[in-house]
């Protein structure tokens, strides 16, 4: 993970400073990264994936005044793009927003609706708490508004939610794990084809669910706080968007 926060890598490597006699606070490791150049540095979105101008029904938003009390209430769905060598690849992603994992995903060559319906395969096989109704909140891009995919996903029993304008923190959580699995995981890079690009993504999930810390987790991992269904309230989705 080398896009890793100060404050995270020094946990992580604490107990490697205390067996080797180090003695290193948080202002310390600051000061030793910036000598070396080795912040992260920020970057800009330019390639849109979201195409709203179309005709088919839009859900209300049903997270607006949601309090996110456990894992699998709620399902957070996006698009990002990929660069391979002479192109693009999309990568459609679901998570669950109070654990911050991320439940199921797909990469093709083309942002057709069976990008996003497999992506939400996985992540409703993946459920281990088996409730009998989700809510799906997404974009109004056409992928999911379409009634291919409301069809599907309404038979899978989720519940259809999406954002009511362009305001990115209407799916903030969504937009941010794209950009920790691009530039904290190299997928911002030009990769050389699709199927190098598949095995990085499956790598960087499975990295991201089980070791990548967060601080809205109080510093605990996806998965961790996922299994256990409902320890604490943690930071609601919908005061963020709000």
């Amino acid at each position: 993970m080398p896009k890793t926060g100060t404050r995270k890598l020094l946990k992580h490597i604490r107990n490697k400073l205390i067996e080797n006699n180090i003695k290193m606070g948080r202002d310390a490791l600051f000061d030793l990264l910036r000598s070396y150049g080795m912040f992260v540095k920020r970057t800009k979105r330019f390639h849109i994936t979201t195409d709203s101008k179309h005709f088919f029904y839009k859900s209300p938003n049903l997270l607006k005044e949601l309090e996110l009390t456990h894992a699998e209430q709620v399902f957070v769905s996006d698009i990002t793009y990929i660069k391979i060598d002479g192109g693009h690849a999309y990568l459609a992603l679901v998570t669950d927003p109070y654990s911050k994992k991320i439940m199921g995903w797909k990469l093709d060559n083309n942002m057709r609706v069976a990008l996003v319906k497999e992506a939400l395969l996985m992540a409703h096989k993946n459920c281990i708490h088996h409730h009998k109704n989700i809510i799906h909140h997404s974009d109004r891009g056409i992928q999911y508004c379409c009634p291919d995919f409301s069809e599907f996903a309404q038979n899978k029993g989720f519940i259809l939610s999406t954002t009511q304008q362009y305001d990115p923190y209407e799916n903030a959580v969504a937009e941010r794990i794209n950009g920790i699995l691009k530039y904290e995981f190299g997928l911002k890079n030009t990769i050389k084809n699709i199927e190098i690009a598949q095995k990085m993504v499956k790598q960087a999930v499975e990295i991201y669910n089980n070791e990548r810390l967060h601080w809205s987790l109080d510093l605990k991992t996806p998965q961790e706080v996922h299994e256990k269904y409902n320890q604490q309230p943690y930071k609601s989705y919908a005061k963020k968007a709000a």
